[in-house]
């Protein structure tokens, strides 16, 4: 199959004449250019029959390394069995893993191999969340848009990075495809890439350009990407989208959609407005039907006028389908797409992010359970506190949470649970909506933000809420 696959890109590359002449190393060229899409003269990667993938680390992974492995839907499955089998079976030792949020089995955290493979989140999967409680693995907490720094400044110095690319084009450009986020750092400061070059990757426009002569090593793969989403909203998922729609969102808004399906239930309820605009470090499925219908223009932007701007996917095949070779969207650096800054200039800028609890001062977490970590910062920060700053004085940063768990328990709590993350402050929180209302606590005091926040909890609760927010400020809570 490599030999096949080989042999197709060279075909594609026999006439093309590379740009730059430069025949050392990937990684010295890489740290002087700092372009992927540059081309090096004379250097193409060693394909590699899938047969044969675990030799691709005999000598370029040693004991003691850190490897990156790209994320979400660009997750080298393929590739990280392989290297999983190779550690095993030669006895490495404390290779560290250092991943954002990733797809599949993560098989490197078997507890059989703790010796052998570290997991690193920069944000958290539910495949790696036990090998973290379980202290075979560790995670950082950080901003989305920070993750680069990581390895621009050398704190993290990746010897391989594994990834997903598309198969390359006529001139040897493949793509980083769903995920480009803190992929094309980390592929800039990794002394070898391996690729699996994906024939069911998407091609996306971009920062997500890498030129095959960066690649050390490629294997072909024909490997169906994770399949997440398409599932309609639950009742509530559905109540909390209205509301965020009908009461939240003007037409010609910029949105931002974080994790979960909360946001995607936000979507559902959008049929009716114009002219709006995406950017977000994710979007799913549910912005295809709104491009098609015409709510979607981006045309309000005065950035990126007319496209929609994400940094990685998750989803199902529709999405994946939409995004593939659509000049209509760019998947840029997330040091880029999360900088405040850049979303402060954008219109009417609208981010929703979902959460776990809320105490009633506002205080958010996201990423625990108390002392249990459960995910990570990810953009959540970024886009409210971006949302916050907007140029116009029209942002609008929104959390939205069912008011209770499965379980019936509140999820707006008098105090966060003990060893609980604040992940977004009370002084960042200015709207919080669960199905029975919304909460505005921008402005406003201790005692008037409990009240607000006891007003949107499920009503089997507010009882108890108001006695706990009495016995903490020795007063009752109130609207003025």
């Amino acid at each position: 199959m490599a030999s096949v696959c080989a042999a197709n890109v060279r075909g594609k590359l026999r006439n093309f004449l590379p740009l730059i002449n430069h025949t050392t190393s990937r990684t010295y060229f890489a740290n002087n250019i700092h372009e992927l899409g540059q081309v090096i003269k004379g250097k193409e990667p060693k394909w590699v029959d899938q047969k044969d993938t675990q030799n691709i680390f005999d000598g370029i992974l040693k004991s003691g390394q850190t490897v990156f492995v790209h994320g979400a839907a660009a997750t080298p499955i393929f590739l990280i069995g392989a290297m999983t089998e190779y550690g095993k079976n030669n006895c490495l030792e404390g290779v560290q893993v250092i991943h954002m949020h990733t797809e599949g089995k993560a098989v490197y955290t078997d507890p059989a191999l703790k010796d052998v493979f570290r997991s690193v989140s920069t944000f958290m999967g539910g495949n790696v969340r036990k090998a973290v409680q379980d202290g075979r693995g560790d995670a950082i907490p950080i901003f989305l848009s920070e993750i680069p720094l990581l390895f621009t400044r050398k704190i993290f110095k990746p010897e391989v990075a594994l990834v997903s690319v598309s198969p390359p084009d006529e001139h040897g450009f493949c793509s980083l495809g769903t995920s480009v986020d803190c992929a094309r750092a980390a592929c800039l400061h990794s002394k070898y890439i391996v690729a699996q070059v994906n024939k069911q990757m998407p091609r996306t426009f971009g920062d997500g350009l890498i030129h095959t002569s960066h690649i050390d090593f490629a294997v072909c793969v024909d490997e169906q990407l994770p399949q997440h989403g398409g599932k309609p909203p639950t009742e509530v998922e559905a109540k909390i989208g209205e509301l965020i729609a009908e009461n939240l969102v003007v037409n010609g808004a910029t949105l931002q959609m974080g994790i979960g399906s909360i946001p995607d239930a936000v979507l559902h309820s959008l049929k009716n407005h114009q002219h709006l605009g995406i950017h977000s470090e994710m979007f799913s499925g549910g912005v295809i039907d709104l491009v098609q219908n015409g709510n979607i223009t981006n045309a309000k932007k005065p950035i990126h006028t007319g496209r929609i701007v994400g940094s990685f996917l998750v989803g199902h095949q529709p999405i994946y389908d939409f995004v593939d070779n659509n000049p209509s969207i760019e998947m840029l650096r997330v040091d880029y797409v999360n900088n405040t800054k850049v979303i402060a200039k954008l219109p009417n800028m609208t981010a929703i992010n979902s959460c776990i609890e809320v105490d009633l001062t506002g205080q958010i977490c996201a990423d625990s359970i108390g002392t249990r970590m459960y995910s990570g910062f990810g953009g959540q920060v970024d886009f409210i506190r971006g949302a916050g700053e907007a140029l116009d004085g029209k942002g609008k940063p929104i959390i939205a949470l069912p008011s209770v768990t499965n379980k019936k328990e509140t999820k707006i709590v008098p105090t966060l649970k003990v060893g609980a993350g604040v992940v977004t402050s009370r002084a960042h929180a200015q709207y919080v909506v669960t199905e029975h209302g919304i909460a505005e606590l921008f402005g406003r005091t201790l005692l008037q933000r409990a009240h607000a926040l006891i007003n949107v909890a499920h009503p089997d609760h507010r009882e108890s809420l108001e006695k706990a927010a009495f016995e903490r400020f020795k007063t009752m809570p109130r609207a003025c």
